[in-house]
């Protein structure tokens, strides 16, 4: 966590900081999580991949393209005192960007390695149309890298969508009961967040119950909850553009000794992992661990997703806890989601998510690990 760079004009000149290093005399910047988080802008984006803003940053200036959909929410939303210079021309973006360039002598304009290939045709096609010889060089997740670890702001928005999402849980304990159909579910879990200081979803909720249990992203249909049924739910706020993301299993009536001893088993093997992080942590080495604890239980092959990943204002971002090696720094909002299933029967996953420290993890979710038993007597 840098905390002496904290809020949008921090994350700027950490930007401005990778420009020196690269000698980079501008960045084009078109993903609208990179901009939420550049600009602070809160409820202007609605992230639904259409693109519709750029942005050109240069070691003095920082600009933004929009259009009128979307410019006064912009002049409306933008924090006091702001370097941000936003516009509304009417003008392709690839244009925009080549015009800028143009007047302010860049000719090392980086992008995203997200951007798509018709934009980068379309701007290589601007620069030769205004005559603007420039090298394009490609930033392959620097800012997604930035984003990993989060400043106190962001704690503070994150924080706050969980909370809704631990009051909606023990909201669906006194909801559930046998007769209700997963999408009955749902609606009230979802109803329950939205009404309850939730901006939005951070993403499609999760409700499963009995033998669904066992896919991990069950689609929510019209099996009713019965008696002796596990019931997940995987689900989370967002909150002025920040996300949650928890998951619990409850069981509708007295657990079998089979359903304790497969709960229990995710439990430990969640607590033990959580143990095991710290920051510098290698996200592989975690996510072994898991493997392992399960493996050795005999349950190796109905476990077969990773145990964690970044939370943010996407709701997947880095750093993973997964096959593939990379630091968990300090700073990083993180799940831990170790699950078991086993088709036909039913599975269990626990998911909590929290900051990594230079001591540990500390938990952002304060909903119980204990397995919760719906009376339905």
């Amino acid at each position: 966590m840098v905390d002496e760079l904290i809020g949008p004009a921090g994350r700027i000149e950490r930007v401005r900081k990778l420009m020196g290093e690269r000698n980079y005399d501008a960045v084009v910047i078109r993903d609208e999580a990179n901009l939420r988080w550049l600009t602070g802008a809160e409820g202007v984006f609605d992230f639904t991949g259409e693109l519709p803003h750029a942005a050109f940053i240069t070691a003095d200036d920082a600009l933004l393209h929009t259009d009128s959909r979307y410019y006064n929410a912009f002049i409306e939303h933008l924090p006091q005192s702001s370097p941000w210079l936003v516009d509304q021309e009417v003008v392709a973006i690839p244009r925009w960007v080549a015009d800028r360039a143009c007047r302010f002598h860049a000719r090392v304009v980086a992008l995203e390695d997200t951007c798509d290939l018709a934009f980068y045709q379309g701007l290589i096609r601007a620069f030769e149309d205004c005559s603007i010889v420039c090298s394009v060089p490609l930033m392959h997740g620097d800012l997604r890298l930035m984003r990993a670890s989060k400043d106190a702001l962001e704690l503070e928005l994150i924080r706050r969508a969980q909370a809704i999402t631990d009051e909606a849980f023990t909201h669906m304990l006194g909801f559930i009961r046998p007769g209700l159909t997963e999408k009955e579910l749902k609606l009230e879990l979802e109803t329950y967040m939205l009404s309850h200081g939730a901006d939005g979803l951070a993403f499609s909720t999760i409700v499963a119950t009995g033998p669904n249990t066992a896919n991990p992203h069950a689609i929510s249909g019209d099996r009713m909850v019965e008696k002796g049924d596990f019931v997940l739910m995987d689900y989370g706020a967002r909150y002025r553009d920040y996300c949650s993301d928890m998951t619990r299993t409850v069981v509708v009536g007295e657990p079998s000794k089979d359903q304790l001893f497969l709960y229990d088993l995710v439990r430990r093997t969640h607590e033990e992992c959580v143990s095991a992080i710290h920051a510098g942590v290698d996200g592989k080495e975690v996510h072994e661990l898991s493997c392992k604890i399960i493996g050795d239980a005999g349950y190796g092959a109905y476990y077969g997703h990773g145990l964690g990943h970044g939370v943010g204002i996407d709701i997947h971002e880095l750093p993973t806890f997964s096959r593939k090696s990379n630091t968990v720094g300090e700073g990083a909002v993180i799940t831990v989601e170790p699950g078991v299933y086993l088709p036909g029967v039913g599975g269990v996953r626990l998911e909590d998510f929290g900051v990594v420290t230079q001591q540990g993890f500390e938990p952002f979710t304060q909903s119980p690990h204990e397995l919760q038993v719906i009376d339905c007597s």
